[in-house]
């Protein structure tokens, strides 16, 4: 027989601990599994419905900088004064995915014709199970979408950032952005990577724990700082022209 742990309150807020690490790392996926006859649509209907009464309010002007992604861009505090330089339109839901990108990319998108496209996507597809090349392929999908519909139109990618919480996925994550980085470097004009990745690593290569809040796996304020810095330099670069611009760079896949 097994000896028996004692119980106190020390090993029982530790387990506790134990377990809210773990549902953290799973829950911003877990509101995507809905069911195999579930779609984006039906997914995000709340989400889609909250930004189409905005719309009615104060509908955004045509040629603005679109933001897309998960939450790492639906809870950026001061996204349009960080950016005041230009028109702001922020279109992040929480949780969602590359995939959910793509499919909602005409809703989320293209319907407001923006000039410049930035998108942040990918870290829950890998939580959820999907491979580095579905993630890619879930982004190249997202492009001709746009592209199609917005041919001028400025892409943007953000690359996964790496997080404390998900470092077991880091390997994943690395090899996520050099596909992507590769395939806006050699294969799509007129876009950008924007290596987030590499900055927000330690001395040892580890996630660098004061970029987040106490989860762990959302940023704090000097995190977003560390973005709008890195972020602002591809804006201004964008509205001074495609030739501004240095080549999309980013870490080799491993």
């Amino acid at each position: 027989m097994s000896p028996r742990i004692p119980d106190s309150p020390i090993s029982r807020r530790v387990a506790f601990r134990a377990a809210v690490a773990g549902l953290l790392f799973w829950l911003p996926c877990a509101s995507l599994a809905t069911g195999p006859g579930s779609t984006p649509v039906a997914r995000w209907g709340d989400t889609l419905a909250a930004f189409e009464r905005s719309d009615r309010t104060s509908r955004p002007a045509p040629g603005g900088v679109l933001f897309v992604g998960s939450s790492s861009i639906r809870l950026w505090p001061r996204i349009t004064d960080d950016f005041r330089q230009v028109t702001v339109i922020n279109r992040g839901f929480g949780g969602s995915t590359m995939a959910d990108c793509s499919q909602l990319a005409r809703q989320l998108v293209v319907q407001y014709r923006p000039r410049h496209v930035i998108v942040y996507a990918g870290d829950n597809d890998l939580a959820e199970g999907r491979t580095p090349r579905q993630v890619l392929e879930s982004f190249q999908d997202f492009v001709n979408i746009v592209r199609s519909e917005l041919p001028d139109a400025r892409i943007s990618y953000i690359s996964v950032k790496p997080s404390p919480l998900r470092e077991p996925l880091l390997d994943k994550a690395r090899e996520v952005n050099g596909l992507i980085s590769r395939y806006l470097q050699e294969q799509l004009p007129n876009a950008s990577y924007i290596d987030v990745f590499t900055a927000m690593l330690d001395g040892d290569g580890r996630p660098r724990t004061d970029l987040y809040g106490p989860d762990r796996l959302h940023m704090n304020a000097t995190g977003y700082a560390l973005w709008r810095q890195l972020v602002t330099t591809h804006i201004l670069a964008a509205q001074a022209g495609p030739e501004t611009i240095a080549p999309a760079v980013g870490p080799p896949a491993r």
